[in-house]
């Protein structure tokens, strides 16, 4: 086990880990917290996931862990690590089952004391054409030929299909489209559970929340990114769905000879994985980049979805959503970073984490280009969301990486025992907040005291230099499957 004596602090919000822990670690672990955060986080096994990540091959500089850390399979939900290409390794589990699970913020000038008497409508509307719940089909099945598209173009799929408008893309990490995707990495299973779910948010932790923009820290970075005090915003939360999740299961099963093939020593079998240059590395990876493609679709479709409701309840006129960004949180993606003074090809696995690069990279739009990436978290039912942006340090503190939400402190199971979902919902209209869920014991699962305190997870990014804040959103309505 870990205790707080094992840790090295640097400063008021980053703790290590080093080598010296266990004689196989390969490199120290950082993490991200304050106190309370860090007690918090050696209540469950998340510390030990961590230690455990570091142990594996071919990994550079340190394994991050963020403040909204919790117990994941193999790397803990906040987790990230880099491996060197070529030499290095690539898991399943330090990516996640539901791949590129990611965030999009749309924004408009609609204020929301003009919308007020509105909302109750609106969040039915966005109930009744946002498809939500476990399983739940979507309102574009696809062909074998269609869903290959999808894989391989992504969001540039949607846009040809009129889904999309051309900012949105410009808007989105990756501009939507990982290169190198293969469908046919991906098995028939997986291609039955995808072809007719996009444009579908899904049960769990995803949702599409109406919130109130409340308050702005940077008025310059807000202007660019269309944020108005006062006014409506869009957040939904989603990712590959059954999709991604079967490509997961399948290659979580089938790296287990890889593992053997290739000698690796692994220290827990959640983090089954191949060399990245190996023919089941790269396999992986192309199935991986299938799924996050998807993925991007998916939300793009859904932002289509949205901006129809909000046209059905506000009229064409006065409705429109502009597209601030759309980020990943579950990926693994070949990038550069520098590593005690030289330049790396590295593979970086972010699970539960987000990019958050600094001003001057050259793969966002040329208005955000001066501010740096936008990185968005979500809180949970209830409570504040934040738009912040990546800094300049988090490449050399965290491989470029911020939070990517709340962090569970109760377990579903826990949560759905603990917590009526119809006394929740009552709370939480009562407070002003449209409901509309599917399931009320699947909104147990997501209730605000499930979560840390989004707000200081978000200082402890903010405090340590690798995000800076932008915006504080408040919900108003809230779509859950």
């Amino acid at each position: 086990m870990v205790s707080k004596e094992d840790f090295r602090r640097i400063n008021d919000y980053l703790w290590e880990i080093p080598t010296s822990f266990h004689p196989k670690m390969q490199v120290p672990v950082w993490i991200f917290a304050d106190e309370e955060i860090l007690e918090d986080a050696l209540d469950d096994l998340s510390i030990i996931q961590a230690v455990n990540v570091a142990r594996l091959p071919g990994l550079v500089g340190h394994v991050v862990v963020m403040p909204d850390v919790h117990q994941g399979y193999g790397m803990p939900i906040g987790g990230v690590m880099a491996t060197r290409v070529p030499g290095g390794i690539i898991s399943p589990g330090a990516v996640g089952y539901d791949i590129n699970c990611g965030v999009r913020v749309l924004t408009s000038t609609i204020k929301y004391e003009n919308a007020k008497p509105y909302l109750s409508d609106l969040a039915s509307v966005l109930y009744r054409n946002c498809p939500s719940g476990v399983g739940e089909k979507g309102s574009i099945p696809l062909t074998n030929e269609e869903l290959d598209q999808v894989c391989q173009q992504g969001a540039n799929w949607t846009l040809t299909q009129g889904y999309a408008e051309a900012e949105d893309l410009q808007r989105t990490e990756e501009f939507g489209c990982l290169a190198g995707a293969d469908p046919d990495a991906a098995s028939k299973r997986a291609k039955e559970r995808g072809k007719g779910q996009l444009g579908t948010l899904g049960a769990g932790n995803h949702f599409l929340e109406v919130d109130i923009v409340e308050e702005v820290f940077d008025q310059e970075a807000a202007e660019v990114m269309g944020l108005h005090t006062g006014c409506l915003a869009v957040q939904i939360h989603c990712g590959s769905r059954g999709f991604g999740h079967q490509i997961c299961t399948d290659y979580v099963q089938n790296l287990q000879f890889a593992v053997i093939r290739y000698g690796i020593d692994l220290p827990d079998r959640e983090l089954v994985c191949a060399p990245i240059e190996s023919p089941e590395g790269q396999g992986y990876l192309a199935a991986m980049k299938s799924a996050a493609n998807y993925a991007f679709a998916n939300r793009q479709v859904l932002a289509w979805h949205t901006r129809r409701s909000f046209q059905e309840v506000f009229g064409k006129q006065d409705s429109t959503l502009r597209q601030v960004y759309d980020i990943a949180h579950n990926m693994a993606k070949i990038e550069t970073h520098e590593v005690d003074g030289e330049n790396l090809t590295v593979c970086v696995h972010r699970k539960g984490a987000t990019r958050a690069f600094g001003p001057g990279f050259a793969g966002l739009p040329t208005e955000y280009r001066p501010l740096g990436q936008p990185v968005l978290v979500p809180g949970s039912m209830g409570t504040h969301s934040w738009i912040l942006l990546g800094t300049s340090a988090s490449d050399r503190l965290s491989f470029g990486s911020s939070c990517h939400g709340a962090g569970r402190v109760m377990s579903r199971h826990k949560a759905k025992r603990e917590i009526k979902g119809d006394r929740l919902k009552g709370e939480l209209e009562h407070e002003g907040i449209s409901i509309r869920a599917g399931s009320m014991s699947g909104l147990a699962e997501e209730a605000p005291q499930a979560y840390k305190d989004v707000s200081r997870v978000v200082n402890v990014v903010s405090q340590a230099g690798i995000a800076r804040k932008v915006a504080r959103l408040h919900p108003v309505a809230v779509v859950k499957g």
